[in-house]
C-alpha cells in the first residue's frame, strides 16, 4: 500500500512496484489508508509523513496498534533524531527523498523477508513440488521458475499463507479484487483455472490447488503418492 498525498509520487511508486510483480493499493490520506487496509490488509506499507489529515507518525502508531505489517517511511527530513523517533514508533525502515526506485524496492524486499521469516519461521512455503518464497515473491515448480501474473501470484500467495487450510471464496474475492468484481465468483474460477495451468501436472485433475465445493480453495501442504 502506498500512502502519499501527491498523485505524481504515487504514480511513480505504483509503476516501479507493479513492474516488479506487486499488486498496489493507494491512499492519499490517513483516513483512506485506514479504511482500505481494514478491508484489504497489505503485506507492506510505504508511508509518506506529510499527510493532509494526520501526521505520518500518528498514523504509524495507529497501524501498530493492530498490525505488524512492515512500514517504510518516506520523508524529506534526514535528521537522526527524526529517524530514531520513527523507528521507535514502529517503522521498519526510513528512506529520504529524493530516492531511487531500486533502493526502495531492495529495502521493501528486505523488510518483507524479515517479516515473513518472523511470521512463518520460514519465508518459503513448500507444497509438494511447488515452492513459494513469500519474501522474494518467486515461485518454482520442480525447481523451475514459474512466471505468474500479479493476480495469479496474489491468489497463490494467499493460499500459501494458509497452506493446508481452506480459504473461502469471499475472502479470496475481497483480497484480490475491488469494486463490483469482488462479488463475482466467476472471476475467481477463471483465475484458479489459469493458475492451475501453470502449477499442476494435469490441470483437469489438480493435486495442488484443491477445490472445496461450495466453500473455497486449499493449497495442499503435501501430495500423496499416486497408487500403483
Amino acid at each position: 500500500m502506498l500512502i502519499d498525498d501527491e498523485p505524481k509520487i504515487r504514480r511513480f511508486l505504483r509503476a516501479g512496484f507493479e513492474l516488479n510483480g506487486y499488486l498496489v493499493l493507494e491512499a492519499e490520506n490517513a483516513a483512506e489508508a485506514l479504511k482500505v487496509s481494514t478491508f484489504r490488509p497489505p503485506d507492506i506499507i510505504i508511508l509518506d509523513l506529510n499527510l493532509p489529515d494526520l501526521h505520518g507518525i500518528d498514523l504509524l502508531e495507529r497501524i501498530r496498534s493492530w498490525s505488524n505489517v512492515p512500514v517504510i517511511i518516506l520523508s524529506v527530513v534526514a535528521g537522526e533524531d527524526e529517524k530514531v523517533r520513527l523507528l521507535q514508533a514502529g517503522a521498519d525502515d526510513y528512506v529520504v527523498k529524493p530516492f531511487g526506485m531500486a533502493e526502495l524496492l531492495a529495502r521493501s524486499e528486505a523488510a518483507l523477508r524479515r517479516y515473513f521469516k518472523t511470521a512463518t519461521e520460514n519465508p518459503v512455503v513448500v507444497a509438494g513440488p511447488l515452492s513459494v518464497d513469500l519474501a522474494t515473491r518467486t515461485v518454482a515448480l520442480n525447481q523451475n521458475t514459474v512466471r505468474l501474473t500479479r493476480k495469479e501470484y496474489r491468489l497463490l500467495h494467499i493460499l500459501a499463507m494458509h497452506v493446508g487450510l481452506v480459504v473461502t471464496h469471499d475472502q479470496l474475492l475481497k483480497e484480490i479484487w475491488t469494486g463490483n468484481q469482488r462479488d463475482n465468483i466467476q472471476y475467481l474460477r477463471i483465475l484458479v483455472r489459469k493458475l492451475r495451468q501453470k502449477i499442476e501436472a494435469d490441470p483437469n485433475h489438480p493435486r495442488l490447488l484443491i477445490t472445496e465445493s461450495g466453500v473455497g480453495y486449499r493449497l495442499q501442504s503435501r501430495i500423496e503418492a499416486t497408487p500403483a
